[in-house]
């Protein structure tokens, strides 16, 4: 049983776009960052309902594994979440580079602390490789700021805290900071070692 449920998976792991599962997982990661955030308040209606119905496709067929999917409705399910890479068109970034506004240094109550200003384009790109083009722009801007520990907590910025408080006017790094698992990075809010400046 648990061999074919794997083959399952890889099977259904082959069909899903890279893209799709980086969304996931920065919804997920996204969803841990809030849970952090704010204390949890019961529903006055109750538990919510879950849906188990089989998940479908944008044009209402069953999932790839049921009865009414077909490979033109995967085709173009692939089509339209990959864009280029299958289709041969190019997609362009409704957002494109430069990401980041300027760098500044300032002494803060946690020590120094590189204050990164995003541009409004920084804070809305969703594009594949976005981050690191950013990291390359700060790190243009300051090249002392190119330590592991301060891409580590720039890089939870970037995936999870612009999405979480997308107004912030300057993500904040700190080369005190310990460089920490990605784990411990998003459980601390991008600022492990210590509160938040």
């Amino acid at each position: 049983m648990v061999r074919s449920m794997g083959n399952s998976w890889n099977s259904i792991a082959q069909r899903v776009p890279r893209r799709v599962v980086v969304v996931v997982a920065v919804v997920v990661g996204a969803m841990t960052f809030l849970a952090g955030c704010s204390e949890s308040v019961p529903s006055s209606s109750g538990p919510t309902a879950v849906s188990s119905a089989a998940p479908t496709s944008a044009s209402g067929a069953a999932g790839p594994d049921q009865p009414g999917w077909s490979d033109t409705e995967d085709a173009e399910a692939a089509d339209s979440t990959e864009g280029a890479a299958t289709s041969g068109r190019p997609t362009a970034d409704p957002y494109p580079p430069p990401y980041i506004d300027h760098v500044t240094w300032a002494d803060t109550a946690v020590g120094r602390s590189l204050q990164v200003t995003p541009t409004p384009n920084g804070r809305s790109s969703t594009a594949d490789g976005g981050a690191a083009e950013a990291w390359r722009e700060v790190v243009a801007k300051d090249p002392t700021a190119d330590t592991p520990g301060m891409q580590a907590q720039f890089d939870c910025h970037w995936n999870f805290a612009r999405a979480v408080d997308p107004g912030k006017p300057s993500w904040n790094l700190e080369p005190s900071r310990p460089v920490v698992t990605e784990q411990v990075m998003i459980q601390t809010r991008c600022n492990p070692g210590g509160p938040e400046e």
